[in-house]
């Protein structure tokens, strides 16, 4: 039951990593193209099957597409993913230049970590709460005893402490990134 539960947890902290992933930090990061949808022959295709994402400097991301009749595509695709950057099309690729973060828009994206944290954290006690409540279930049937019932609520929430600590230590990590210059 415990590994279930983790697992459960698990794919919360992954499902929060890939939040913070597609969060412009004012540098180049590929992963900020990873919700980006081309529109290629009829079929919505991310951006990295349909060219070569590179990152030739800190502050650009370089697309090549391996069939260049979709450059319009790619572009129309970024400009309506609102990822915030426009993309520059040379004829041969798309260059996405980050700007650097302003003070204020820096502040902005803190919060917007510290709220995508704080609904993580309620992920995770939603699954604190079903496993107590299956456990209290269980009591009720006489599975298992009041005592072990106690020892499952302990170790349901020491399980659920340590991820929230995760959690914390994950949006931490981001918001320093984004706060330093």
């Amino acid at each position: 039951m415990y590994t279930e539960i983790k697992a459960k947890m698990d794919k919360a902290i992954a499902a929060l990593e890939s939040d913070y992933a597609a969060i412009r930090a004012g540098r180049a990061n590929p992963a900020i193209l990873d919700k980006v949808m081309v529109d290629y022959y009829g079929v919505a295709t991310p951006v990295g099957q349909v060219g070569t994402i590179s990152v030739p400097d800190a502050r650009t991301l370089m697309i090549q597409p391996w069939d260049a009749t979709i450059l319009h595509e790619i572009e129309k695709a970024i400009v309506e993913a609102d990822i915030g950057i426009s993309p520059n099309n040379d004829g041969k690729s798309i260059r996405l230049n980050f700007p650097p973060l302003t003070e204020e828009r820096r502040r902005d994206i803190a919060k917007s970590i510290s709220k995508r944290a704080e609904e993580g954290k309620v992920v995770i006690r939603g699954i604190r709460r079903d496993a107590i409540d299956d456990f209290k279930n269980q009591k009720k049937q006489g599975e298992i005893t009041e005592d072990d019932l106690k020892g499952c609520e302990k170790d349901v929430q020491d399980i659920t402490d340590k991820y929230i600590k995760d959690i914390d230590a994950i949006s931490a990590k981001k918001e320093k990134e984004i706060m330093e210059v």
